[in-house]
């Protein structure tokens, strides 16, 4: 049967035992529906030959060949992957297009008696509702930024106010990187994957309540963010975090204790910063590294290269600082008790 949504809220609420992707590998890593997994009825190989055979030959042979491939690889699925299911299991299935692949296999399953629906319009329905939710809709949701120099644990505050009960939105979690050149957390979603995660957020969050972001750039590493957050971040009021050099150097070494660990990684990656700051003031930073002095090559880092550019890049926007928080330490009691002042901040403004 033909399933329809009609919003991301609708497919977070449908109620099925297991949602299948059966598009090829490829296709399921670029993104793919909240908890989807992905049993291809056809694996990349095969769908590059189908689709050649179907252009520069025939159609029909490749609709033939297709629906062998196909079939063996249903089977294959259920030996190995759905033996384990009893009569009540209950599949939502689809494809690129809600069109064969999703069809021949949902037939299967149907015959065995297994209740199974399809999504009408397949993967591309799921990405019209994140096109319309992040690009095409203004957001109905308030956000209220927490903004600060580099080092001021932005970050761990917005853990902490979640902790609390706080509504957050972790751009930087959901982009897996903490913006600056050290910031990867691994290898990054592909667009479509950070949007759909970042729509599948949103979705849970409630809009009567504000939402605290933190205050990014309209990019994210390598990942853009989607022009209906950009432009309520944009409007929103900020609350500005300070603390001096000293404290906010210690916090980021400890923060980025990660990296302490792996001095040729960390070297890598101050090469990358040759072209801003010149070979001079980057070997001196490699030499920091080298010997162990991370507090000081955190301080050197804010003091000649972040702090700088957060100024210039203040300075061209006319940013709606609504209160400041000045944290004379980021230990965690002064972290706790400044997560406290954000909630009842949040609520104020």
């Amino acid at each position: 049967m033909a399933k329809s949504f009609s919003s991301i809220d609708d497919v977070l609420r449908a109620d099925y035992d297991t949602i299948i992707d059966v598009r090829a590998p490829c296709e399921f890593a670029q993104d793919h529906l909240p908890g989807a997994i992905n049993l291809p009825v056809l694996d990349d190989a095969e769908r590059i030959r189908v689709g050649t055979i179907y252009k520069q030959e025939s159609p029909f042979l490749a609709r033939k060949i297709g629906a062998a491939l196909v079939a063996r690889n249903t089977a294959k699925h259920i030996e190995e992957r759905l033996g384990e299911y009893d009569g009540k299991w209950r599949p939502l299935v689809y494809c690129w297009r809600g069109g064969q692949r999703s069809n021949a296999f949902a037939t299967v399953l149907t015959q065995i008696g297994w209740r199974v629906d399809v999504i009408e319009g397949g993967y591309r329905s799921w990405r019209r509702l994140v096109n319309g939710a992040l690009h095409d809709t203004e957001l109905a949701h308030r956000f209220v930024l927490l903004d600060g120099f580099t080092g001021t644990a932005k970050t761990d505050l917005i853990h902490r106010v979640a902790a609390r009960g706080g509504q957050v939105l972790d751009l930087e979690g959901i982009a897996r990187h903490r913006g600056s050149i050290f910031g990867t957390l691994g290898l990054q979603p592909p667009q479509k994957t950070f949007e759909s995660d970042l729509a599948v957020a949103l979705a849970k969050l409630d809009p009567a309540r504000p939402v605290l972001v933190e205050a990014e750039s309209s990019r994210i590493g390598d990942r853009s963010v989607p022009a209906s957050v950009w432009k309520q971040m944009c409007a929103a009021p900020r609350i500005n975090v300070t603390a001096p050099l000293s404290s906010r150097a210690r916090y980021l070494s400890e923060a980025y204790s990660d990296l302490v660990v792996d001095a040729h990684e960390l070297e890598r990656m101050l090469q990358k910063l040759v072209p801003l700051q010149g070979y001079e003031r980057v070997d001196m930073w490699s030499e920091m590294a080298r010997t162990g002095e991370f507090v000081e090559l955190a301080g050197a880092l804010m003091a000649f290269h972040y702090d700088p550019r957060y100024a210039k890049s203040r300075a061209r926007h006319d940013a709606d600082i609504a209160a400041t928080l000045d944290l004379c330490d980021l230990g965690v009691p002064a972290r706790d008790d400044a997560a406290g002042q954000i909630m009842l901040l949040m609520e104020a403004l």
